[in-house]
């Protein structure tokens, strides 16, 4: 699947779609007393409420009726139910989850509440605040977000942050790492139109091939450049004539010849043009191989393509790794905190889950 075919907002990728049934005022109500279990007046609720609600008076399970309210409304209607959460109790909705919840369901709740560039522009900041930077968060995110999308994650940035993404980068990275994270902020690589020049496709791959042998920065930015600004069908022609040039494939001579975050942001590139879907999987699975999870990985991954791509994710890890998403969720105990969001389906859910989902 080309990398511009698989940035398509395509309706059967997404797995959070929003209620069609919603009305913000009861889900706000809902939400409150979820989160503080006191008796108060409530208006009306819909009769699908008011039985999903009465599943979970007697049962006390506050958090899994927040994580089943908020997982089966988009983000747009959770951006509704935060105003109307405002105006009725004259709290921040999230901040109230911030206060009520903690440990990574909190991280989970929170990340649903953000608008999506809101979320994406506060995991940049969060990666470069404190000491140190989280460079794989911003090279996965900078590598993988289109034109418009970038934009929309810098307007957010600086409106949050009162600071220009760009020059933070900048102020936190260096060398050739710096480089190719600005270029790529640029956004420079959405043409769609498909052509493809292939005099170019060569001279650019032998760009690549003069920048491996004789390791000169002028050549190395060169490619850089190219890889930060060619359109993706041009990137396949170009790794299609490196191969033929170099008797090597452009990963492994990126592996041979980089180190480092450079490496991993080259290499970024190179597996986002092939296939954006695989990508993604790769994360995930990255999030839960070994002991432990990797929470901000699994977290912002399964969040920020809950409502573009990620049923199609789903199926490319399934490929990739001979094992469904929903299973390794299962093996690394994430299960109950992902399983509305993913979408997965199992056999021995509660009975008062399936009542309340209908």
């Amino acid at each position: 699947v080309c990398w511009t075919r698989s940035w398509r907002v395509e309706q059967e990728g997404v797995t959070v779609k929003g209620s069609p049934h919603f009305s913000p005022d009861p889900d706000a109500e809902i939400l409150y007393k979820a989160m503080k279990g006191i008796a108060f007046g409530m208006a009306p609720l819909l009769s699908h409420q008011a039985v999903w609600l009465s599943c979970y008076v007697s049962t006390g399970t506050n958090e899994q009726a927040i994580t089943d309210m908020l997982t089966k409304r988009s983000n747009a209607q959770r951006q509704q139910i935060s105003k109307s959460f405002k105006g009725q109790f004259s709290k921040d909705l999230t901040e109230t989850l911030k206060s009520e919840l903690s440990g990574k369901f909190e991280r989970l709740i929170v990340a649903l509440m953000y608008p999506p560039y809101r979320y994406e522009a506060k995991e940049l900041h969060d990666a470069m605040k404190g000491l140190g930077t989280k460079e794989e968060v911003i090279i996965e995110i900078l590598a993988s977000r289109t034109k418009h999308q970038l934009w929309e994650i810098m307007k957010a940035y600086e409106e949050d942050y009162g600071s220009s993404l760009e020059e933070d980068i900048q102020a936190d990275t260096s060398g050739y790492l710096e480089r190719i994270l600005v270029c790529l902020l640029q956004g420079s690589r959405d043409d769609v139109s498909g052509f493809v020049d292939p005099e170019l496709a060569l001279q650019d791959a032998q760009v690549r091939l003069s920048a491996g042998e004789k390791i000169h920065g002028t050549d190395e930015m060169k490619f850089i450049t190219i890889l930060c600004t060619r359109s993706a069908t041009h990137l396949m022609r170009v790794f299609e004539e490196y191969e033929k040039i170099a008797n090597k494939s452009i990963e492994d001579s990126i592996k041979s010849e980089t180190h480092g975050s450079l490496e991993e942001a080259m290499l970024t590139v190179v597996k986002c043009t092939h296939n954006l879907h695989s990508y993604f999987a790769e994360r995930l699975h990255y999030a839960m191989k070994g002991p432990g999870t990797r929470d901000g990985t699994l977290i912002r991954n399964i969040v920020s393509r809950s409502e573009i791509d990620l049923n199609l994710i789903k199926g490319e890890f399934k490929k990739m790794y001979g094992k469904t998403l929903s299973s390794m969720i299962m093996v690394s105990h994430e299960f109950p905190i992902f399983t509305p969001v993913c979408d997965i389906n199992i056999t021995e859910r509660p009975r008062c889950y399936d009542l309340c989902a209908k």
